[in-house]
């Protein structure tokens, strides 16, 4: 079959996550950079991390750069938040309610937020500046849809990823065919 152009031949790019135990992971990133090539991408509408049960909610939350994400606390005490991270740094002192500004991620990388108050409190920001991701649901399977025929640098990322693990590459080439993927991560990045 012959494409007329990359968006008739566009795709769908399904990935299985796992650890290395082979259980499902939630939350894992996916992020696909074509080779050579940088799609335009627009800022998302914005995005809200609440803090419930002295727990960030969503615990992983994907962004395109330049983002205004919203910090709601719906918790009866008061909460710190932080990110001292190369992809944003920030701090919202003791406050309850809903902050005035939202914070604008405007760098792409891994934000890593806290709580100063409650140590226990994690969660991340996936910063991305490609259009073309997706973040794994409960049973371990992300999927990005409309990725137009081409090469591909396939960033993959989770939590579990030691901090200092930037996140993987793999190979990927899409045709005008849906693509499953299956990736197993372990501490050290991508188990073989």
């Amino acid at each position: 079959m012959s494409c007329a152009s990359a968006v008739a031949c566009a795709a769908s790019v399904n990935v299985a996550f796992t650890d290395a135990a082979g259980n499902p992971l939630v939350d894992a990133v996916v992020m696909l950079e074509p080779v050579g090539a940088r799609l335009p991408v627009k800022p998302m509408a914005g995005a809200q991390i609440a803090q419930h049960e002295l727990q960030f909610n969503p615990q992983v939350t994907v962004v395109t750069v330049g983002t205004p994400v919203m910090f709601p606390n719906q918790d009866t005490v008061k909460h710190h938040v932080y990110s001292y991270s190369a992809a944003k740094t920030f701090q919202i002192k003791l406050y309850a309610g809903v902050p005035h500004t939202p914070i604008v991620f405007d760098k792409p990388g891994i934000a890593v937020l806290g709580c100063n108050i409650h140590d226990s409190m994690l969660a991340w920001v996936v910063v991305t500046d490609t259009p073309l991701w997706g973040r794994s649901a409960a049973g371990g399977r992300a999927k990005v849809t409309d990725v137009p025929a081409g090469s591909y640098q396939m960033h993959v990322w989770h939590s579990s990823l030691a901090d200092t693990t930037p996140p993987q590459l793999l190979p990927l080439t899409v045709g005008a065919s849906d693509i499953d993927q299956r990736v197993k991560l372990g501490a050290g990045g991508i188990a073989k």
